[in-house]
């Protein structure tokens, strides 16, 4: 086979991959939905986008629902035991003791609770919000304070703790690919 001949198979080739990958079914492979019942259940119940919860489970657990961190966050939505049981308490949600924080719908349910909460905390803030779900209110309100970081998109590279500069621009990545491949989800 001649260069000319193997730069055309190759040329072929790659077109073919190219296509391939622009396909909505290599798309839905790439980026699937697990527990979309108890995400829609969720989202609607607290009035939180669940293209935002999809992002947010991708990030934290990679839909891995027993996953639990070094630092002991547990589940789908990566909670901590004790944010849990304060939402739990806030909530009013009913928990039963023998389901554990494990479990999708209970864990996606104080997931999108909390999640609404931050929400309502920084007055709709998306960025902000997403921010706090990671670093905590507490620290994000600081950083704000301090004027370490301004609260945009635009300026995310200034929040000063890497992992949640990083968690913030996963999750608004994933939103933006979940709702271009799910555009149908909500209808």
């Amino acid at each position: 086979m001649t260069k000319k001949q193997q730069a055309s198979v190759l040329l072929i080739f790659l077109f073919a991959v190219f296509i391939l990958i622009n396909t909505p079914l290599v798309w839905k492979w790439m980026y699937p939905i697990k527990y979309e019942q108890e995400i829609l259940t969720a989202a609607k119940q607290y009035q939180v986008s669940p293209y935002l919860i999809l992002a947010i489970i991708r990030s934290e657990s990679a839909f891995d629902y027993d996953r639990v961190s070094k630092k002991g966050a547990v589940g789908l939505m990566q909670v901590m035991p004790d944010t849990a049981q304060w939402v739990i308490e806030q909530a009013n949600l009913a928990k039963n003791e023998q389901v554990p924080l494990t479990e999708p719908g209970l864990n996606i349910s104080i997931g999108t609770w909390y999640m609404a909460f931050l929400l309502e905390r920084f007055d709709g803030d998306l960025v902000k919000a997403v921010a706090a779900y990671n670093a905590g209110p507490s620290n994000v309100n600081a950083w704000l304070e301090k004027s370490q970081w301004d609260g945009t998109i635009e300026r995310v590279q200034d929040i000063p703790v890497g992992e949640t500069r990083h968690y913030v621009q996963r999750v608004f990545y994933f939103q933006d690919r979940y709702q271009k491949i799910y555009s149908d989800l909500l209808q």
